[in-house]
C-alpha cells in the first residue's frame, strides 16, 4: 500500500511518528513536507499531498486541530479527506464515505490515538451499496 503524508508545524510531531510506524509496518511512505517545525501555511500543504493523491492508496494530512487540512483537501476533486479524532469516526469515515485522505488534529491526540486511528482506516473497507449513491452526490 502505497501512502502520502504531510503536515504542517502543527502536525509535524504526530507525522513523525506516524511515518515510523508505517515504515516499520512494511507500508511504503512518500513524506512531502513540512520537514521542520518552523511556522508554514497549511493550505499549501494540503494541496500539494491532494495534487499527487492519484499516483498513492491513501494521503494523511496532520495539523493542529485537522480542520484547516480537512478544508483545504476538501477543496479538490476526487479527494474526499475526513477530519478523524477516533477510531470509531476512522472506520465510519471508510465504510460510509470512502474517504481517501485521512486528517488528524496533531494538538490533540497521544502517540497511541493517532496509530490506533491510522491502523483502523487503512485497514477499513468502503461498504458500497446504500453509501455508494450517496457518495456519488458528494462532487457536484
Amino acid at each position: 500500500m502505497k501512502i502520502v503524508i504531510a503536515s504542517d508545524h502543527g502536525g509535524f510531531k504526530a507525522k513523525k511518528v506516524i511515518f515510523k510506524h508505517l515504515n516499520e509496518s512494511g507500508y511504503s511512505v512518500k513524506d512531502i513536507g513540512c520537514h521542520t517545525e518552523d511556522s508554514v501555511d497549511y493550505p499549501d500543504f494540503a494541496h500539494l499531498l491532494c495534487d499527487r493523491i492519484s499516483e498513492f492508496d491513501f494521503g494523511i494530512l496532520i495539523c493542529g486541530s485537522g480542520q484547516g487540512m480537512a478544508i483545504s483537501a476538501n477543496k479538490h476533486k476526487n479527494v474526499r479527506a475526513s477530519l478523524c479524532w477516533s477510531k470509531e469516526i476512522a472506520k465510519l469515515s471508510k465504510e460510509h464515505n470512502n474517504s481517501n485522505v485521512l486528517c488528524l488534529p496533531g494538538r490533540f491526540l497521544n502517540d497511541n490515538e493517532i496509530i490506533e486511528i491510522v491502523e483502523t482506516f487503512l485497514s477499513t473497507s468502503f461498504e458500497g451499496g446504500r453509501h455508494e449513491k450517496r457518495v456519488s452526490k458528494i462532487e457536484i
